[in-house]
């Protein structure tokens, strides 16, 4: 099957926001940031054993490695306040963001396709917020929500800083993650926060540092490499099969609101990003 690459990717990134939420309820947000990338530097460490080499282009991974650190704490925190079903359909907005930083920092000029774009996902996020409730303006939780939205600025500056990085996807992946071990390293021990988690934490941690920080990566890279327009398509299924694992494992009730929002997320991101390849939870790193 050519394109099982693709296939595989999606079911797994589909998965990891229910994997944040249960992780979530043993540890906290840094906690698991800290198993989930030694998981993820692990497995990167192995593949790039051979290679392994020290070059001053490895040094970009300081500033790269730390938007990684601050996208997953920030992201975690957000899924410890919000709903999975919202935390994950705010975070999806980042294609929207991106947009949006690049008319300032790449000198993009959005036309009115893009500007209509960027208006529908945007008010699929306020609708998601607000649950429906758009006349009493009601948001149960403003911190979550602006996490939620500032990991997707994270993001999307991770991507536009990270556009000019030629390096191989592994190199970058090692490096990345190993300054940003480092810093969640630091930061636990200024903070004593160093725990060994119950087993079902350190489960969950591993699983999302293989699926969501590490290996699902290269599943993608190859599945863009084989067919690229059947991948990016297919993309699309993510946040709404994370919707069927999160009501599945986590057992949330899915409100029609978060599914008529993320409808108009993705409609937005399909508009104002015409011909991108983008997944659900993450750019290619």
């Amino acid at each position: 099957m050519p394109r099982k690459h693709a296939v595989l990717s999606v079911l797994l990134w589909s998965t990891v926001a229910s994997a944040f939420k249960l992780s979530l309820h043993y540890m906290k947000p840094l906690q698991l940031l800290f198993y989930a990338s030694l998981t993820s530097l692990i497995v990167f460490g192995v593949l790039y054993s051979r290679e392994l080499s020290l070059r001053k282009e490895n040094l970009r991974s300081a500033y790269l490695g730390l938007l990684i650190f601050l996208y997953y704490t920030v992201l975690f925190s957000a899924y410890e306040e919000l709903p999975a079903q919202e935390a994950q359909a705010l975070n999806y907005t980042w294609p929207l963001v991106l947009v949006l930083l690049s008319i300032p920092l790449l000198g993009k000029r959005p036309g009115m396709r893009v500007v209509t774009g960027l208006f529908l996902g945007f008010f699929g996020a306020f609708i998601v917020v607000t649950r429906g409730n758009l006349r009493g303006l009601d948001f149960s939780n403003p911190a979550g929500v602006a996490l939620a939205l500032g990991s997707a600025v994270i993001w999307a500056t991770y991507w536009i800083m990270n556009l000019r990085d030629e390096r191989s996807l592994i190199e970058k992946m090692f490096w990345n993650f190993l300054f940003g071990f480092a810093y969640i390293s630091a930061v636990l021990a200024l903070l004593g926060g160093f725990t060994v988690p119950p087993i079902e934490g350190l489960a969950g941690a591993a699983y999302v540092g293989l699926f969501e920080m590490g290996v699902t990566y290269l599943f993608w890279h190859r599945a863009l490499e084989i067919d690229m327009k059947f991948a990016s398509n297919l993309a699309y299924l993510v946040p709404f099969l994370s919707l069927f694992f999160i009501s599945l494992a986590v057992g949330e009730r899915i409100e029609p609101s978060t599914v008529f929002g993320l409808c108009l997320i993705v409609g937005g991101i399909l508009l104002g990003l015409p011909g991108k390849s983008f997944n659900g939870g993450a750019a290619e790193i």
